[in-house]
C-alpha cells in the first residue's frame, strides 16, 4: 500500500486528489461533504483511508473545485456532481483493476450522491444525509429536541438539577412542548433525495449517527421502515470518538465486501 498525492481535470480546472492504492478489484470513493478538505474532519477522511487501503480496497479522495487544493468556483453540494464524475474516472484509471466503486459521502456529500442518482458508482453509503432546505434554519427538530431531553434524564446530575429548582422551568415547558410536536412534512430536497436515490439500482447504505442534529432530521423527514438504516450509538457527525469512527470503518468494508 502507498499513498500518491495528485490532480485531475474537471471541466478545465485542475482539481486535488489522494489515492491510497491497494491491489483489490473494488475501492471506495470518498466525497468530501461541505466545505471540508478531502482529509476530513479532525483528519479523519485520511486515517479511513489508509485502515481501508490497508484491507486490500484502494481508496480515492478529492477536493471538488474551488475547495482545499482545487482551482475553480465552489458551486457547492447541488452542483457537485460533474466533480464526483471526474473523480470516478480518475480513479478508474489510476486504478485499472477497480472493477466495483463503492461512494461514500457524509452530510452534504451523501446528498450530492442521491441527488445524482448515485453519479455512475456501483454501490452507495450514505451517512447524515443533509435534507434541510433552509441552511440558516438552527432551530432543533422535535426528534433533536426529544433527544437532547432523553440524555438529560439519564444524567444524574441533571435530574439533581431538576429537582433542586436549578431548571428554567418556562424553557422546560417550551421545549417539551416542541418536542411532541408531530412529525414534519418532508422538505423539498428530502423528496428530491428520495427521488435520485430511487433511480440508483445498486445496493444502498444509510447511517445515521445518533447525537447528529442532521441525522436527527434526515430520520424524521425518511420511512422508519427503510431496513438499509443503521445507527451508530453515542455518535457525533464526524465519528470522531474511537468507538464511532470503528463503527464507520466496519460499516465500509461491509459494503466493499458485499
Amino acid at each position: 500500500m502507498s499513498r500518491l498525492p495528485l490532480t485531475f481535470e474537471c471541466q478545465g480546472k485542475r482539481c486535488g486528489a489522494t489515492l491510497d492504492s491497494a491491489p483489490g478489484t473494488t475501492g471506495l470513493l470518498m466525497v468530501s461533504g461541505g466545505n471540508e478538505v478531502r482529509a476530513g474532519a479532525f483528519n479523519g477522511a485520511s486515517r479511513l483511508a489508509r485502515e481501508i487501503a490497508t484491507k486490500a480496497f484502494p481508496v480515492f479522495r478529492f477536493d471538488r473545485r474551488g475547495i482545499g487544493d482545487s482551482e475553480g468556483e465552489n458551486r457547492g453540494y447541488r452542483k457537485s456532481r460533474k466533480d464526483i464524475a471526474a473523480a470516478l474516472l480518475a480513479f478508474r484509471a489510476l486504478a485499472p483493476q477497480v472493477e466495483r466503486v463503492v461512494a461514500f459521502g457524509n452530510c452534504d456529500a451523501a446528498t450530492a450522491l442521491m441527488l445524482a442518482s448515485g453519479a455512475e458508482c456501483d454501490a452507495l453509503v450514505l451517512s447524515n444525509p443533509w435534507v434541510i432546505d433552509d441552511e440558516t434554519d438552527t432551530t432543533p427538530s422535535p426528534a433533536a429536541i426529544r433527544s437532547r431531553y432523553a440524555s438529560k434524564l439519564a444524567n444524574p446530575a441533571e435530574l439533581k438539577r431538576l429537582l433542586t429548582g436549578k431548571v428554567d422551568l418556562r424553557k422546560l415547558v417550551r421545549g417539551l412542548g416542541r418536542a411532541a410536536q408531530p412529525r414534519p412534512t418532508a422538505s423539498s430536497l428530502a423528496e428530491e433525495a428520495r427521488e435520485g436515490l430511487a433511480a440508483f439500482l445498486g445496493p444502498v447504505t444509510i447511517l445515521l449517527a445518533e447525537n447528529d442534529r442532521t441525522a436527527l432530521h434526515f430520520a424524521e423527514q425518511w420511512d422508519d421502515s427503510d431496513t438499509r438504516i443503521r445507527r451508530c450509538p453515542n455518535a457525533g457527525h464526524a465519528y470522531a470518538g474511537e468507538a464511532a469512527h470503528v463503527w464507520l470503518r466496519a460499516q465500509l468494508l461491509e459494503a466493499l465486501r458485499a
